[in-house]
């Protein structure tokens, strides 16, 4: 059925009911990071970060980036959802070091207990990093407007309630909305800034503070940086695989020839967000509790968003989790196990170096792959090295969240077009569906 893709988005009556879902709890997203925690002089922060905005925070608008703009606030979302993002991390990596927490996860009803404790698991981290934020709080003129002991216990309480809320809005959007909740809480964050940075923007060159050349250098690479994320994010492998004719009870099936699509980064955006968790948790405990220990400064100081050891630490992390991730998704094992378990062969391959050979092909995509999102990662600092740009812009405008942006709206576009597609209308672009290009 041909149409407009626009009004069939909303004809089908569950496509409609999931979007409709998930714009419902981002809008209680975004009403929260407005909400203060008890006890807070937002006032007082107001004057604060005021006085600080003309040298800027990298490390504090940083944060203030993933939370949405909830961190500078001090509101109830200050943490985001990066608390249980870093736990989730923590666990994948227990399952791989700890073979009996692996045997649980596969027995029946496993995963369910492995996601209990890394919701059990998040809220520790919730408590770890709630405290950091109160001892920030108390080095801010005026910030806490009642006793320092309530206010702790108070702070630490509502902000760990209200990130565990936020996972639960995530899943609830995952399983009854549109996309990954996760993801898109974070994408709804960066989309509610991007036009006051646009604003400020235009307020700087007005004013002479940035070259309106750099910044139109500036636009023309985010355009060029999208249209290559894009590309990167589409490409694909295929890996033919040859099907004999088999007999399953008392039909038989023929032969068939089929693939195996392999991304050039299986894991999309997945390994930016675990790499900027990552980063993240520490930065955030030495930045809040540096200022009575001489070595936790230096750490928040080398830890810096601006800093070239950052820098190095967050490419190595990106390349790290593409590997990590995509050997959780697509374990070449299981694949190859699959293959053969259904009488498939992968032409020109012995059954036995199948898996070997789908390791090798991996390793040359994932690789390029990583890399290149390590290199977009990069591009905020590039960008206020060369041409001056204050932190809080460029961040908005490149790198992280250009490849959150991208990746988020890729998926959900997909998921979008497979609904679409199942109740027999036309996909979101022309003939249908969303191309990918073979490598």
């Amino acid at each position: 059925m041909a149409g407009n893709a626009l009004a069939d988005m909303f004809r089908v009556k569950e496509l409609r009911d999931r979007i409709f879902y998930t714009l419902f709890w981002l809008m209680i997203f975004r009403l929260g990071v407005y909400i203060p925690i008890p006890g807070i002089n937002a006032q007082a922060l107001r004057v604060y970060f005021e006085g600080q905005a003309a040298g800027g925070n990298g490390i504090t608008d940083y944060l203030d980036f993933f939370a949405g703009g909830a961190f500078k606030n001090f509101s109830l979302f200050m943490l985001g959802v990066m608390p249980y993002i870093s736990m989730q991390i923590i666990m994948q990596l227990l399952l791989i070091v700890v073979p009996k927490l692996k045997k649980v996860a596969e027995e029946e009803g496993g995963r369910k207990k492995i996601q209990l404790w890394t919701r059990i698991g998040s809220i520790f981290v919730c408590f770890i990093q709630g405290y950091s934020v109160t001892v920030w709080a108390d080095r801010i003129p005026n910030a806490i407007a009642m006793a320092k002991v309530p206010y702790t216990i108070i702070a630490i309480l509502t902000v760990t309630t209200a990130s565990m809320f936020l996972v639960w809005i995530g899943e609830q959007i995952t399983k009854k909305g549109i996309g990954n909740g996760v993801s898109l809480i974070i994408f709804a964050g960066i989309v509610a800034r991007l036009p006051n940075a646009v604003y400020e923007l235009g307020k700087k060159i007005s004013v002479g503070d940035i070259n309106p050349i750099y910044a139109i250098v500036v636009a023309f690479m985010f355009v060029g940086v999208i249209a290559l994320v894009v590309f990167e994010q589409q490409g694909q492998r295929k890996i033919p695989v040859n099907y004999a004719k088999r007999v399953v009870g008392r039909k038989q099936y023929g032969a068939q020839n089929t693939f195996i699509p392999f991304k050039i980064n299986p894991s999309g955006v997945i390994p930016v967000i675990f790499a900027s968790s990552i980063l993240t948790f520490p930065m955030q405990i030495a930045q809040s509790l540096g200022v009575n220990h001489k070595w936790l400064r230096d750490v928040a100081y080398a830890l810096s968003p601006t800093g070239w050891l950052y820098d190095v630490l967050y490419v190595l992390f990106i390349i790290f989790f593409a590997y990590f991730y995509t050997q959780v998704t697509l374990n070449p094992q299981e694949i190859s196990k699959n293959i053969r378990e259904n009488g498939g062969s992968i032409p020109g391959i012995r059954s036995d170096k199948m898996e070997e050979h789908l390791t090798k092909i991996l390793n040359r995509i994932i690789l390029p792959g990583s890399l290149y999102l390590g290199f977009i990662a990069l591009l905020p600092t590039l960008v206020m090295t060369l041409f001056k740009f204050p932190s809080q812009l460029a961040y908005l405008l490149g790198g992280t969240s250009l490849l959150i942006l991208v990746g988020v709206d890729l998926d959900t576009m997909s998921q979008i077009e497979a609904l679409l597609k199942m109740h027999h209308h036309d996909g979101l672009v022309r003939k249908g569906h969303i191309r990918s290009r073979n490598l």
